[in-house]
């Protein structure tokens, strides 16, 4: 949890991290596997992409990997219960700010300004069509403006002189990813045309889609079902259209980013939530994962191999 009271990232990244020592502890002590294993505890998953600072300062050039595997609790899915999809697992995350300059005023008189409010919502509808418009139905993609400041709501008669908006966009396709960032610069280029007034907009790329290996996600199946049997595996999980940088991970490895159902999401228990609460009776079923993973991985002589 954090150190400063009142503040959390309500995602479970504590569960995940003590997953991952219970099974470092259970490998040390068997053995039962042909290899070396590594272990990557990796800071700043969210936002700061922690997972390129640590292929930036060479992880696998320090640490070999053949194949790398990580999970991630979801409370949409029953405790215990593990899915995975043999393709893409989550989408990319881009992230965009607008900002509208326009020409502040009193508001009984705004035909002396150039009211950026009004212009950004027009912005807002505009770029609403884009996906709807422009994007094929099945390759799913979301544009979402997130938060929106201009004015003070103390300053009932006064028009602002600037507005700002910033949002995200999560794609699956790179052919789509680039058309909606063109298409989004094509609308502010028009709406600034059409109100005669200056917008800057920034794009930037965050993170790429987590695309899962077909046979390392077939490995997580199997393994989750030898260990809890076929009904509590879900082998092609709906895809989330949220992002994890494991991503860039997987752009150098083979490997596979898989569920652990936690429960909880009926009663508001969801990521990001303040209602969030990791259930910790799904570790055991976290670390066995990975535990088995490695075994059927890097098997003993005469053992399976996969």
């Amino acid at each position: 949890r954090s150190s400063r009271p009142g503040v959390m990232h309500a995602c479970g990244h504590d569960g995940h991290t003590a997953i991952l020592l219970g099974a470092a502890r259970y490998l040390a002590e068997t053995r039962n596997f042909n290899g070396r294993v590594v272990l990557i505890f990796q800071p700043a998953e969210e936002g700061l992409g922690g997972a390129q600072a640590m292929l930036d300062d060479g992880l696998f050039e320090r640490f070999h990997c053949d194949a790398v595997y990580a999970l991630h609790n979801w409370p949409g899915l029953p405790p215990g219960v593990i899915g995975v999809n043999p393709g893409p697992m989550m989408a990319a995350a881009d992230q965009f700010s607008i900002l509208i300059h326009g020409k502040g005023g009193h508001g009984a008189h705004p035909y002396q300004a150039n009211d950026p409010v009004v212009i950004a919502a027009q912005l807002i509808t505009a770029l609403q069509t884009i996906v709807s418009r422009n994007v094929p139905a099945p390759d799913a993609a979301v544009l979402t403006v997130a938060a929106v400041n201009a004015g003070r709501v103390d300053a009932m008669n006064v028009i602002p002189h600037e507005a700002r908006m910033v949002g995200t966009v999560r794609t699956f396709s790179p052919v789509v990813q680039e058309q909606i960032a063109a298409r989004m610069q094509d609308v502010v280029d028009g709406i600034a045309a059409a109100f005669k007034a200056r917008i800057e907009f920034e794009y930037k790329r965050l993170f790429p889609a987590t695309i899962n290996t077909p046979h390392h996600a077939e490995l997580v199946v199997d393994v989750a079902t030898e260990l809890f049997g076929a009904d509590r595996v879900v082998p092609d999980l709906v895809p989330s259209m949220g992002s994890a940088d494991f991503s860039f991970m997987l752009q150098q490895r083979p490997g596979a980013y898989f569920r652990l159902g936690q429960g909880g999401a009926d009663s508001g228990c969801v990521l990001h939530n303040a209602a969030f609460d990791f259930n910790d009776a799904v570790i055991p079923e976290g670390c066995a994962m990975f535990v088995r993973l490695v075994e059927r991985s890097m098997p003993l002589a005469g053992g399976e191999s996969q």
